[in-house]
């Protein structure tokens, strides 16, 4: 995984199981989209990240955004460029969405 995400963990190296309820999701999220999603040709790892953390903004998914607005930095996103994503969500998935994602990226990015 880390050669289609650099800094991100092998799979073999993730603890993914908790003995609790749904312990198999993690798993089934990495397979299906490190492994199958992020592998794919037709677009680069840098546009894949600028679709996710676009993506993670509309759902609300602010965990998900944290991990991702450094994996973007890893794929050669720009401060200014995830700055122009916050504030281009604004418009299609509505300003609160977009100041909770503003929020997020700066802790994401130590600011």
């Amino acid at each position: 995984m880390r050669s289609i995400v650099p800094g991100m963990p092998e799979t073999g190296e993730l603890n993914l199981r908790d003995g609790r309820l749904g312990e198999d999701l993690v798993e089934i999220g990495v397979v299906n989209v490190w492994s199958s999603l992020w592998a794919r040709e037709g677009l680069s790892r840098r546009d894949r990240s600028l679709v996710t953390l676009g993506i993670l903004m509309a759902l609300g998914a602010e965990d998900e955004l944290r991990s991702h607005v450094r994996i973007g930095l890893n794929n050669g996103l720009t401060r200014d460029e995830i700055a122009e994503v916050v504030y281009h969500a604004s418009g299609y998935a509505g300003f609160p969405r977009a100041m909770a994602a503003r929020k997020v990226a700066r802790e994401a990015l130590g600011e």
